[in-house]
C-alpha cells in the first residue's frame, strides 16, 4: 500500500449497543477492558453512571446508551468498557461488545452533516457490505457544564 493510500485510511474500533453498530476513532482508544463494579457518583451528570479505578486513576463511566436514545439495561459481566480519551479526559464507555478494528477508506465515510444534521454524538457514518456503522464524536458525550460538574464530583469521590 502506498503512503497516499494509507492517508486515505481511518482505523476505527467498532462496537455494539444492542443491534446498532458504532465506532470510535482508534487513535482515541486506550484499551478495552471487561466490565467491573462502578462506584456511584451522587449528583453526577445523568449520562455518568459513576467512576472506576483504573491503575490508581479515577475514571468516569459514561452511559452512551442514554445519549443514543437506546433502552437502558443493567450492566452484566459480559459487557465491556472502552477506555478512551476525549480532548479533556479519559472516560470509560459501557458497550455490549467490541467487534474489532476496521480500516475505513475516506471515500466510504459520510459526514454527519450529509446524513443527520445536528446529530450531536455522531460525527459521520460508513456504509459497509455488512451494514451501517455510526462514528461517534467522543468530545460530544459530555457538555462543558457536565465536564465542570464531573470535575467537582470526581475530586471529592473515593474509589
Amino acid at each position: 500500500m502506498s503512503d497516499l493510500e494509507r492517508t486515505d485510511q481511518r482505523q476505527v474500533l467498532v462496537f455494539t449497543l444492542d443491534e446498532p453498530r458504532f465506532a470510535l476513532r482508534l487513535s482515541a482508544v486506550e484499551r478495552v477492558v471487561r466490565a467491573v463494579d462502578i462506584t456511584p457518583l451522587p449528583k453526577a451528570p445523568e449520562i455518568v453512571l459513576g467512576v472506576i479505578n483504573v491503575q490508581g486513576q479515577v475514571v468516569p463511566v459514561v452511559d452512551i446508551r442514554r445519549g443514543m436514545r437506546l433502552p437502558a439495561r443493567d450492566l452484566t459481566l459480559d459487557d465491556q468498557f472502552i477506555l478512551a480519551r476525549t480532548s479533556r479526559r479519559l472516560v470509560a464507555l459501557v458497550v455490549d461488545a467490541v467487534a474489532g478494528v476496521r480500516d475505513l477508506a475516506q471515500s466510504e465515510m459520510v459526514s454527519e452533516a450529509q446524513v443527520i444534521p445536528s446529530a450531536g454524538y455522531i460525527s459521520g457514518m460508513v456504509k459497509l457490505a455488512d451494514g451501517v456503522v455510526l462514528i461517534c464524536d467522543l468530545d460530544q458525550f459530555l457538555s462543558p457544564m457536565e465536564e465542570r460538574m464531573l470535575d467537582q464530583k470526581r475530586r471529592s469521590a473515593r474509589v
